[in-house]
């Protein structure tokens, strides 16, 4: 039988049952992953009973795999799995993964390794044509379109002042190589053709514009992005697998929790180099990621 897919919002999200993740796929479960990615943006898997190799197994259904991040080391003596762990980092600002290198992951998947008994959860918000683009009035959607903006590492979402020797050291790994990439503020979806806002916590200044200029439009474009309409909110169970577009989504891990211990294991899929309305492509500015992820003309 295919497999289920249960919407989860109006705008983003679906369940997915009839899926054994420990068997070998067959290619119109693939297809159907797939499109339900496409159009949902985020999927979540419940009881999936996988380890790390598991994970990567099944994240590797959708293309090659990155390393686990250009600076922070791998976890767990692997090569693609990262820990997003509250010991050492909280992720707890919006933001895109990676999006410091010139072809940051097209996917992200999580796995529930040690969840909170209360918080904890992941927010995923729909930046695209559906949904944060569309709603954009006219004339910001052309500025939208028109704009590229620098993305880097030096501006960290994952370093709201750390109070611990793990956390100091952790943002200092993050940081120690410098990664800055110019991107289109408007990204053009290979797969779907959909238009979507390219931003979140990595974007530091837009091409051409002040440091105030650009925090102030920023701002608003971002403001769309995060309509509670657009976003899916993950409250997190044991052993369940979430897998999102990185290319047309946001995300944000809510520091609700109280001190609990949570980890998620993090797998990418490597991606394309964005493109912009105009047909332009992305440029590295500083760092080189070709250890990080290869580049791809068309993503999986």
């Amino acid at each position: 039988m295919p497999p289920s897919i249960r919407k989860l919002t109006g705008r983003i999200g679906a369940f997915v049952e009839g899926v054994d993740l420990a068997a070998r796929p067959d290619p119109s479960t693939i297809t159907t992953l797939r499109h339900a990615l496409n159009e949902h943006k985020a999927i979540v898997f419940g009881n999936v009973n996988l380890d790390n190799a598991g994970q990567e197994r099944v994240a590797g259904w959708f293309g090659d795999l990155t390393t686990a991040h250009p600076n922070v080391p791998a976890a767990d003596g692997t090569t693609n799995v990262l820990a997003v762990d509250s010991e050492t980092s909280k992720a707890n600002e919006w933001h895109t993964d990676v999006t410091f290198v010139v072809n940051p992951p097209q996917l992200t998947t999580l796995r529930s390794i040690v969840t909170t008994p209360y918080g904890g959860e992941t927010l995923i918000a729909n930046a695209n044509a559906a949904a944060a683009y569309r709603d954009l009035p006219e004339p910001l959607r052309a500025l939208a379109d028109s704009l590229r903006v620098v993305h880097t590492n030096q501006y960290d979402y994952a370093r709201p002042s750390a109070t611990t020797a793990q956390r100091k050291e952790y943002d200092r790994v993050f940081v120690s190589t410098p990664y800055e990439t110019e991107h289109p503020l408007v990204r053009v979806h290979p797969l779907t053709g959909e238009r979507g806002l390219f931003i979140g916590g990595f974007a530091k200044r837009i091409v051409g514009l002040s440091s105030s200029e650009s925090v102030d439009l920023l701002r608003i474009f971002q403001s769309y992005v995060t309509r509670p309409e657009n976003i899916l909110r993950w409250t997190w169970s044991p052993d369940q697998l979430l897998i999102f577009d990185n290319r047309i989504t946001q995300h944000y891990g809510v520091d609700n929790y109280d001190g609990h211990a949570r980890r998620l294991n993090r797998v990418t899929v490597a991606g394309d180099v964005p493109v912009g309305v105009d047909g332009r492509r992305s440029e590295p500015l500083v760092g080189d990621a070709s250890h990080y992820s290869k580049v791809l003309e068309v993503a999986a």
